[in-house]
């Protein structure tokens, strides 16, 4: 029996890849952002809401983490790091930005959907609204006793219309090869990458062994940033493997919906679609002053602080070459300072009386 339930998987799993190649060629095709990401999110969740079975398979989706937080990493060279460790002030501006927004975003969704669900309970709500990953908010919620439901169907919903809408909008306003610092030039080496997968792999490993949020990217991008920083050039990523990892990516966003998404809440999930929009229209004004502040780039300010997933918003930067490492940077301390401080941070707002 359970040879037969693995025969069935597998079969699930070739069939959603192929599905999502098939989509990330036509996206090719019609030279939409973002193609081998984007297609493959969009194919998959299709299929996936329409009662289609779809399967994302987690070695696959942890060796993409590993590839994707490798090639970000290889941006930062050490003059990179050094402009990043300037701009320290507006990771905290951006940290404190990310959850006060979050927090507001979160009084509003009480507010609009309470009347219609009379056990939505605030720690629902807050954890819903803070602008974090899907698995470890709906973990936190859990904890609390909130509808995981819920929290889970919000984060899902967001990042797929952030991933869909930020680079659509980015690339069609022109944005695109205005890298402030991209990474050296220099070709693949089969040695080298093989040494490189092997110690961003045991970085990825420590991680896990930490009980580390999301190990095999921030494991592997960790290691490349100290490498890079210090001028130790093993090897490049190659594009076709990059390509793989997106679509990968994409996959993994696309299996979270299924048949009864569109059918549960339907009125929280407008909610929380009106509510993105809302947050990545007010990011994109507070990217405007950041840019002034900074002097960086505009589309790099509206990525950076964009209320999306780090690896979406990075991939983005990295294929539109728009500031990688500031994106990067930007985005991993706000999902790191989430992680830590959401659940602290609803104890107190509970005893302030602030929810």
């Amino acid at each position: 029996m359970n040879a037969e339930l693995a025969f069935h998987q597998s079969l699930r799993v070739v069939f959603t890849l192929l599905a999502a190649f098939v989509a990330a060629i036509f996206c090719v095709t019609l030279r939409t952002p973002l193609p081998w990401m984007i297609g493959p999110l969009l194919i998959t969740a299709a299929l996936s809401t329409f009662g289609i079975k779809t399967l994302s398979w987690n070695p696959l989706r942890n060796m993409a983490q590993w590839t994707i937080g490798t090639a970000l990493g290889l941006y930062f060279t050490s003059q990179v790091s050094a402009m990043v460790a300037g701009l320290w002030w507006v990771v905290v501006v951006s940290i404190f930005w990310s959850f006060a927004l979050g927090y507001l975003y979160g009084i509003w969704l009480y507010w609009f959907n309470a009347p219609r669900f009379p056990n939505l309970d605030r720690a629902t709500t807050f954890f819903a609204s803070l602008i974090g990953a899907a698995p470890e908010m709906t973990l936190l919620a859990e904890r609390q006793k909130a509808r995981t439901d819920l929290v889970a169907s919000a984060h899902s919903l967001r990042i797929l219309i952030v991933a869909v809408t930020v680079p659509f909008a980015v690339q069609w306003s022109g944005w695109h090869g205005l890298d402030v610092a991209p990474p050296q030039l220099h070709q693949v080496n089969g040695i080298g990458l093989l040494e490189l997968a092997l110690i961003t792999g045991l970085g990825a490993g420590a991680m896990k062994l930490l009980g580390q949020s999301n190990p095999w990217f921030i494991g592997s991008l960790a290691v490349s940033i100290t490498l890079t920083t210090c001028e130790i050039m093993l090897s490049s990523i190659p594009t076709w493997l990059t390509n793989g990892a997106q679509l990968v990516i994409g996959v993994s966003l696309g299996v979270r919906f299924s048949s009864d998404f569109m059918r549960t809440a339907p009125r929280w999930l407008a909610s929380v679609a009106f509510g993105t929009f809302f947050m990545i229209s007010i990011s994109a004004l507070a990217s405007i002053a950041l840019s002034e502040l900074t002097q960086l780039p505009l589309a790099t300010m509206i990525l950076a602080t964009a209320p999306g997933g780090i690896a979406e918003m990075a991939i983005t930067a990295k294929v539109l070459q728009l500031g990688v490492a500031v994106v990067t940077a930007l985005q991993a301390c706000r999902v790191i300072a989430v992680l830590l401080l959401a659940e602290p941070l609803y104890h107190w707002i509970k005893r302030k009386g602030l929810i």
